[in-house]
């Protein structure tokens, strides 16, 4: 690779690119980015420019040569990239208010990567990131991927299922909490701490704790109690008795499932009160955007880890750095599982413990996922890759088809209506589902 570094982020008006800055400006020894390209579309235009002066303010604090570039043509920045970061939201806030809101309204869970909430999000998604797929295919074959956008799981499979692209890595900050959990725990550095996971985006299992060269797996496990959290989820205690036989460590988002009525009741009483998690986040998004426009500020504020990216920059800035530097440490990513988990197919898109080195990821092999956790691994997958369907013929029976395999929908009735007002709702932005009715 080069020497210098160029790196793209599409969406990157984003309140989360401070970190993704904060995170490479810290690694600038090592990972030397000389060109940060910015890429947004006209409606996050004054997010950009606003995003992109607090970077500038940031680059300069630090002292080191990292050209900030901002463009509302994404082919201009993808020319010779080097890696290509993808943080986007289509529709926007907004978008996400009407995902949680809508099943809430008809009594089913919204959020953003799980049951009608997290299809809706991957339908709209899959779509965009394809096209950036192909720009990349043309423009930069040699970058690598990193997408960031939720749902991770089900993006990824839609790229690897309806693309010829290759050079793709899924990541979310959810793996690197559970690493710190674990090794808060035991008090020690993260660093003395191995941890192996497996499973799927937001469905990932800690299935093997080594410290001192000794497997403590099951020590860790008979102690877990509220580990795993992160920012944007209640932290609710697990049962130590049922972690003790699930066997392995569940994280922060199985709480939705193994736990659904409660955060079903909770998310209702939030409903009512309009405090959804995604009404929440315009509020923080609103404050960080005040920050961000004050000329003086020149390092990520204290709010920014309200917004949910703990740990968002030590995820992609390490991936990143092990790549560029073919470093061989283990990070958990999503990618083709490639045998690495025997209770998936080959092709299909897993999360796991993986080699990180110039040629991307090497899956560890030989992870076994118990049978206490395999059936609803099997069915979140053939959850996402009915929604993968569904994202690229535009059709409503198999969207619907999606929804009633999820665990968190559980009503034919309600289903079709949710389906049918948030296709309503999101219109604009799945033209796929219209287009051949008109």
């Amino acid at each position: 690779m080069k020497k210098g570094v160029k790196i793209v982020a599409i969406g990157g008006g984003s309140s989360y690119t401070p970190e993704l800055v904060d995170g490479f400006l810290k690694r600038y020894k090592t990972l030397p980015v000389k060109e940060l390209w910015l890429v947004d579309i006209p409606e996050g235009k004054e997010k950009l420019q606003i995003v992109s002066e607090f970077a500038k303010r940031m680059v300069k604090k630090a002292g080191v040569p990292m050209k900030i570039h901002t463009t509302l043509d994404r082919r201009e920045a993808l020319s010779g990239a080097d890696f290509v970061i993808t943080q986007l939201r289509v529709g926007q806030l907004q978008a996400r208010v009407k995902d949680e809101r809508i099943p809430l309204k008809h009594g089913l869970l919204g959020q953003e990567t799980n049951g009608a909430g997290g299809l809706f999000k991957g339908m709209r998604t899959i779509p965009v990131i394809l096209d950036i797929c192909k720009d990349m295919e043309e423009l930069c074959p040699k970058a690598w991927l990193i997408n960031f956008t939720n749902p991770v799981g089900m993006v990824m499979e839609g790229v690897n299922r309806y693309s010829g692209f290759r050079k793709f890595i899924g990541l979310c900050n959810v793996p690197y909490g559970m690493h710190k959990a674990v090794a808060d725990q035991l008090g020690r550095p993260m660093e003395e701490v191995n941890v192996t996971m497996g499973g799927l985006n937001h469905m990932v299992y800690v299935t093997r704790v080594e410290t001192d060269g000794k497997d403590i797996t099951e020590d860790v496990v008979s102690h877990w109690g509220e580990g795993g959290v992160v920012k944007n989820i209640k932290a609710v205690s697990w049962d130590k008795d049922f972690v003790k036989e699930l066997g392995v460590l569940p994280c922060s988002y199985h709480r939705y499932y193994y736990m659904a009525k409660e955060y079903l009741e909770e998310a209702l009483e939030k409903y009512e009160k309009h405090e959804t998690r995604a009404e929440l986040v315009e509020q923080v998004e609103k404050k960080l955007f005040e920050l961000y426009q004050d000329s003086g500020l020149d390092e990520k504020p204290e709010l920014l880890s309200q917004r949910g990216g703990a740990y968002y920059s030590d995820s992609a800035c390490n991936l990143i750095n092990s790549i560029y530097n073919d470093k061989g440490d283990i990070q958990v990513v999503n990618t083709v599982n490639r045998g690495a988990i025997k209770n998936f197919r080959n092709h299909e898109i897993v999360e796991v413990s993986c080699r990180i080195t110039k040629d991307g990821p090497v899956p560890v092999n030989g992870v076994e996922l118990p049978w206490t956790v395999n059936g609803l691994l099997q069915q979140i997958k053939s959850f996402e890759i009915a929604g993968c369907r569904a994202a690229i013929t535009g059709s409503p029976q198999k969207a619907l088809l999606a929804l009633m395999i999820n665990p968190l929908v559980g009503s034919q009735k309600e289903a079709k209506a949710v389906l049918n007002e948030l296709l309503e709702a999101h219109k604009e932005y799945l033209p796929q589902f219209f287009s051949h009715k008109e």
